[in-house]
C-alpha cells in the first residue's frame, strides 16, 4: 500500500521562507504527477503546485513567482516557499496521481493524498 510522507512546514514570519518535502513509496506508477494543495480554515482546497516526472511544473496563481516545486527523483518532491504571506497559512497536502504524468490543478485528478503539514505565517 502506498504512502506519501510529508516533512517541513512550521511557523515563519511574513517575508520568510520554508521548504516542504514529500516522499512517495509503494505506488504502482513512479512516474505519475505529484504536487501540493493547501486548505486554510473556512476556505476551499487550493492548488499550489504540481510537477511531472520530467520536471514540467505548474503553479497556482497566488504562488507564482514565490514558490518553486522540484522533483529530486521519481518519488520525491520539494516545495520551496519564499516571500511568505499570512494568507499562505494553511495545511499543505502532498498529492500524487495514479497514472497520468501531467500535473493539473483539479483536486479530483489526484488519487493519493498525504496527511498534511501545517504552515503558519505570522504578520
Amino acid at each position: 500500500q502506498g504512502q506519501l510522507v510529508e516533512s517541513g512546514g512550521g511557523l515563519v514570519r511574513a517575508g520568510g521562507s520554508l521548504s516542504l518535502s514529500c516522499a512517495a513509496s509503494g505506488y504502482m506508477f513512479d512516474t505519475s504527477a505529484m504536487g501540493w494543495f493547501r486548505q486554510a480554515p473556512g476556505k476551499e482546497r487550493e492548488f499550489v503546485a504540481g510537477i511531472s516526472w520530467h520536471g514540467d511544473a505548474d503553479y497556482g496563481n497566488s504562488v507564482k513567482g514565490r514558490f518553486t516545486i522540484s522533483r529530486d527523483s521519481s518519488n520525491t518532491i520539494d516545495l520551496r516557499m519564499n516571500s511568505l504571506k499570512p494568507e499562505d497559512t494553511a495545511i499543505y497536502y502532498c498529492v500524487k496521481k495514479h497514472y497520468e504524468s501531467a500535473p493539473t490543478p483539479q483536486a479530483r485528478d489526484y488519487s493519493y493524498w498525504g496527511q498534511g503539514t501545517q504552515v503558519t505565517v505570522t504578520s
